[in-house]
């Protein structure tokens, strides 16, 4: 073999990820899963991931549970809630919201569950004070709020919305369909963007007593047929962006914090290419510096990457990185902002990205986790 020969296999060697490297104990931070039923997945799964190199363990099993498919960690870091979309819970038609307890070794013990007061409870948040968890009820078209108790284990709702009204989309907007629920810096507002009805209801919340009540103004708008799905704040509270699954575009509103009023300020493509039968949108991440924001295309199977202008609000595209994988769902960016992490439930893999801070784009690290029709991720800080 002739030296440059050599060489250039050297080269190719060191430039390929250490797929096979361990993350460094101590140096590591917990990874919890959400999944939905196929592919061999029976509940939770758990993992660690390396906060030097994006390294990973082999995922367990943490708890077995009924598709729980979407996940949110208290803030005190010793409970954390699942949807569990299907069943019934107390004799009615709907999903449930789960308690569990994180255990020391990670693995997490059921608590207790609650009625979700709505079929398909889709996505969830605990409040910053750790009193409530608020849940979105996408077959119901309804979003309710669950009271915690000192021991992590959830109250019956104690405040519940029913959306009402329908769209211009035959199949996917006859009727509401509260995609998410999302609470702004300050957890007076409550934000649910209802793909069927093509808006983000507004409510102002108490979260001293558990209460949702409509705002003034009630909504944020976006374009018939747009199917608003997830939501995201910028860091500073001044901007807010949902990604519209119907459409595959980003809208981004100026944040009112006093009246709890968003104004559209535009809506983007989220493709670099035409719109195909089969594409739609399902997650959307603002950086934590401000300075990107992230949406999913499955599909595509893409992240696209837009860059933020600070003094508007308003996007720019910056590229767009393949997920190595079929359809991502949520995906989400490591506290330090180092790793983004991108789940493919077609494929069952949980891609681990480098992130660039100066640039926003994505890089591979070699990293994988295998976990079957995985749905989304949460971080636990190993400070809690």
């Amino acid at each position: 073999m002739s030296m440059a020969r050599l060489a250039l296999l050297l080269l190719a060697v060191l430039a390929v990820p250490a797929c096979g490297e361990k993350p460094t104990p101590g140096n590591t931070i917990a990874v919890y899963v959400g999944t939905s039923p196929g592919s061999g997945s029976v509940g939770i799964y758990r993992f660690d991931l390396d906060r030097t190199t994006g390294a990973v363990s082999s995922p367990e099993l943490a708890a077995r549970a009924t598709n729980p498919s979407f996940l949110a960690i208290h803030p005190g870091g010793r409970f954390l809630y699942a949807v569990a979309e299907t069943g019934e819970s107390g004799g009615k038609k709907t999903g449930a919201v789960v308690a569990f307890a994180i255990g020391e070794e990670g693995n997490l013990t059921e608590i207790n569950r609650q009625s979700s007061e709505g079929a398909g409870p889709c996505h969830l948040v605990v409040d910053k004070a750790g009193k409530n968890v608020l849940v979105a009820n996408y077959g119901g078209g309804s979003v309710a709020c669950l009271p915690i108790q000192p021991d992590g284990s959830l109250s019956p709702a104690s405040s519940t919305r029913q959306h009402t009204g329908s769209s211009v989309d035959p199949k996917r907007q006859r009727a509401p369909h509260a995609h998410s629920i999302n609470l702004d810096a300050a957890d007076r507002f409550a934000f649910a963007a209802d793909l069927g009805i093509d808006r983000i209801l507004i409510y102002r919340f108490d979260a001293d007593k558990g209460l949702l009540t409509p705002n003034d103004p009630p909504a944020g708008v976006v374009a018939p047929g747009s199917g608003p799905r997830h939501f995201t704040f910028h860091p500073t509270g001044a901007f807010a962006y949902v990604v519209n699954e119907l459409a595959l575009t980003v809208t981004a509103f100026a944040y009112d914090a006093e009246k709890g009023a968003l104004t559209e300020v535009q809506t983007i493509t989220t493709l670099p290419v035409e719109k195909q039968a089969g594409f739609s949108t399902a997650e959307i991440v603002c950086s934590q510096d401000g300075k990107f924001v992230y949406a999913s295309n499955r599909g595509h199977d893409t992240i696209a990457i837009f860059s933020v202008d600070g003094a508007t609000g308003r996007l720019a595209p910056v590229g767009h990185e393949s997920t190595q994988g079929k359809t991502p769902r949520n995906f989400a960016i490591d506290p330090s902002g180092t790793f983004l992490l991108a789940e493919n439930q077609g494929s069952g893999t949980i891609v681990v990205f480098r992130r660039d801070a100066g640039t926003g784009r994505l890089t591979a690290t070699g990293h994988v986790a295998k976990v079957g029709s995985p749905v989304c991720v949460r971080f636990l800080d190993p400070a809690k």
